[in-house]
């Protein structure tokens, strides 16, 4: 019986035009950012679990993976790149003066259940703006998501802004247990219109209750916002996004952007404005990110924060993938002409040509045919020459 080796669940082998895709999308966004002054750093794809404890724990126990180290001691594969480069703002940086722009291009690993058929592994790649409050710090970060996406070659995508503050102000004035605000957190982010209605029925006497059962729905143009304000009176979140949304329609990125008031992330770090970024042809969010000012602190340094995350192999999907080259040419030679037979191979356009590991000509032709070369080139002594196959 033959033994079947297959990847780990919630993994899979890229091959080819896909690594080069992937490949292509990190190094536009790369360039994009240290244009704009980000600096690259790298955390561990391992670390301690308790730095996730430390933070508050925004990500579910269940979803991360776990290893036992030598000691005994818990490490998860990292789940999350904002809460360790977080811990890297407030320890290895904290005698540099703030703000401090980072980006980062780097896996995170989730377990998911086998039922959701998600990615053990994503390769993401984004930025961190630590140490700046305040609209503007978040009008740079909101610029730089639509801006990363349009540096991909993307057409068709935008951006839903958010704000952790209204579900709060809703959730705060309900007569509810921790326990039950995120369960509604929960059926709100994922748009189960039927069982919200149900979760509230034992609420809808209450105030807000109207707003929340709405919250879900209120998705949409700058419209939205005006329906939240008629829900919920007057709100502090709500004027902070037209706000934005002003400043940012006079740069020109107003075609870009969309409301969802029902964006409450499960990942609880966020304290301000939220934001996802959605591209046609992409069953999710291919970019997510916001505010959140008390990550740093938990490590030690005050500093308010903000930023994103793309993922970088749902972007690579929706761009067109370029052709990978087509070999020409298999370049023969003796051992002693390896110096021209590397020069004739540089010289060429990248995949086109291949030097051959055959010993005869007549070998290195048979490869030619079979690899669908048209042609080898034979270095000799006394010059060269080309045999078509």
């Amino acid at each position: 019986m033959q033994y079947r080796i297959n990847t780990p669940e919630g993994t899979r082998d890229r091959l080819f035009a896909e690594c080069r895709d992937r490949r292509s999308v990190q190094t536009v966004l790369a360039d994009l950012f240290r244009r704009r002054s980000y600096a690259e750093v790298s955390t561990p794809e391992v670390e301690f679990y308790d730095l996730f404890l430390q933070s508050g724990n925004p990500i579910p126990q269940e979803a991360m993976l776990k290893i036992i180290d030598r000691s005994g001691k818990i490490m998860v594969m990292r789940p999350d790149c904002t809460t360790p480069i977080a811990r890297v703002a407030a320890t290895k940086l904290k005698a540099l003066p703030l703000p401090q722009r980072l980006y980062y291009a780097q896996p995170v690993f989730r377990s998911w259940d086998q039922h959701r058929g998600g990615r053990s592994e994503t390769a993401q790649c984004g930025i961190e703006l630590i140490g700046a409050a305040g609209k503007r710090a978040d009008l740079e970060v909101i610029a730089m998501a639509v801006d990363a996406l349009r540096a991909c070659g993307l057409a068709r995508f935008h951006i839903e802004l958010g704000h952790a503050g209204f579900f709060r102000s809703l959730a705060a004035r309900m007569d509810m247990t921790e326990e039950q605000v995120e369960e509604m957190r929960g059926l709100i982010e994922g748009k189960n219109f039927a069982a919200l209605k149900d979760f509230l029925a034992p609420w809808r006497e209450e105030a807000p209750c109207g707003a929340l059962l709405r919250l879900s729905r209120l998705f949409g143009g700058p419209e939205v916002l005006d329906e939240a304000e008629e829900l919920a009176g007057e709100n502090e979140a709500v004027s902070y996004l037209r706000e934005l949304y002003r400043a940012l329609s006079g740069a020109g990125y107003g075609k870009y952007l969309r409301f969802d008031l029902g964006l409450v992330h499960q990942i609880d770090y966020y304290t301000g404005v939220v934001f996802r970024g959605y591209v046609e042809g992409a069953g999710d969010a291919v970019l997510s990110g916001g505010r959140y000012d008390g990550l740093v602190a938990s490590f030690g340094r005050s500093a308010p924060a903000t930023g994103f995350a793309v993922d970088v192999d749902a972007v690579a999907r929706c761009r067109p993938s370029a052709e990978l080259p087509v070999l020409q040419t298999l370049i023969h030679f003796a051992p002693e002409e390896l110096d021209r037979a590397l020069t004739a191979v540089d010289g060429r356009p990248a995949g086109s040509s291949e030097l051959s590991p055959c010993e005869s000509l007549e070998e290195t032709l048979a490869l030619a045919r079979e690899k669908g070369a048209r042609q080898v080139l034979v270095l000799e002594r006394d010059g060269e020459r080309t045999v078509e196959v």
